[in-house]
């Protein structure tokens, strides 16, 4: 089967909390014979299967299936990443990657956009739709920065509109659609007429390197300087992370390549402060618990009278700190 001489022929679907509703509705407005290839991402538990594609084939009637390494792509299919896999569209085929997870996400929706604008520039229609969040939003402005077009789900109907709107705030937004209505725009989209370039990988593909380890994951290019890290650590890994800067929006991400929006960086730091809190919490009752058995053990063995009131000092520190810990949680600070 052979792409279209017409229209944009590559569609790449970001989706996290909620997509899956939305993500059915697009399948089933679909027409058979779709002009396409369908990559799409979904926010998925590292260790479950997923069932993605097989939901997404029985609601219309364009074939999904799950995608595979170094896979060449046909038009008229849908292409759902596996779990714990990044999925990146490289010129003819797809590849995927173990590599960093961003916004604590993999696969992640960026690495998907980053890598289908860098291969097919302007021929790409990129879509976000439900989810929380911002993964997603800086790869359709990387998708608007080569030409392609741009969609996200009205964020009224959206069940979760973090991404949808994060996506409205980072680049320039040329459809804001209900679910339902996508899939119409689509066919639009792959009908409308400009030259391409063949479907071949190139020599200008191959040495556009990014500035993204995930993209990158052997280049040597980097611009992360020594001594030039922001003071702030990775969340996952523990090492420096870099600020960095893409077309106007921020972004940290650490030597190894884990990367983070500024909202994603709050959200992982607010469940580190949790787990801390918890921690320390824990600590001061296993404290109090020794000092309680000490205070009972028969003074031949232990000859301490103060150990009864310490273990009661330190159970009003962790009642103190776990009272803090609760309304920190109440008021959305942490977690």
């Amino acid at each position: 089967m052979t792409f279209s001489a017409n229209g944009h022929d590559i569609v790449v679907i970001g989706a996290s909390a909620g997509g899956v509703e939305a993500l059915t509705h697009v399948a089933a407005g679909l027409p058979q014979g779709f002009a396409a290839a369908v990559f799409i991402v979904l926010h998925l538990p590292p260790d479950a299967p997923s069932a993605l594609a097989a939901i997404l084939a029985r609601a219309g009637r364009v074939p999904a299936m799950e995608a595979k390494h170094q896979l060449a792509i046909e038009p008229g299919t849908i292409y759902v990443a596996p779990p714990n896999r990044h999925l990146a569209v490289h010129r003819g085929h797809m590849v995927l990657q173990a590599g960093p997870r961003e916004n604590s996400a993999r696969p992640a929706v960026d690495v998907l956009f980053r890598s289908a604008a860098r291969a097919y520039g302007r021929r790409v229609v990129g879509i976000v739709l439900s989810g929380t969040l911002r993964d997603g939003a800086l790869g359709l402005a990387a998708i608007k920065l080569r030409g392609g077009v741009t969609i996200v789900q009205d964020p009224q109907e959206a069940l979760f509109s973090g991404m949808p709107q994060s996506a409205l705030r980072a680049t320039t937004i040329d459809f804001r659609l209900r679910a339902a209505d996508i899939a119409s725009q689509l066919v639009k989209l792959t009908s409308h007429s400009f030259e391409h370039e063949p479907m071949q990988s190139s020599e200008s593909e191959r040495f556009d390197v990014t500035m993204h380890a995930a993209d990158e994951p052997e280049s040597e290019a980097s611009p992360k300087l020594p001594n030039a890290a922001s003071g702030l650590t990775c969340p996952e890994c523990h090492g420096s992370l870099w600020e960095l800067n893409d077309s106007g929006s921020y972004r940290f991400e650490c030597r190894t390549g884990h990367a983070y929006s500024l909202d994603a960086l709050l959200a992982e730091q607010g469940e580190a402060v949790e787990a801390a809190l918890w921690a320390a919490v824990n600590s001061l009752q296993e404290r109090s618990a020794t000092f309680r058995r000490l205070s009972e053990t028969p003074s031949t063995l232990v000859n301490n009278p103060d150990y009864l009131e310490r273990a009661e000092q330190v159970e009003r520190q962790a009642e103190a700190l776990l009272s803090l810990l609760r309304g920190l949680i109440s008021d959305g600070q942490v977690g």
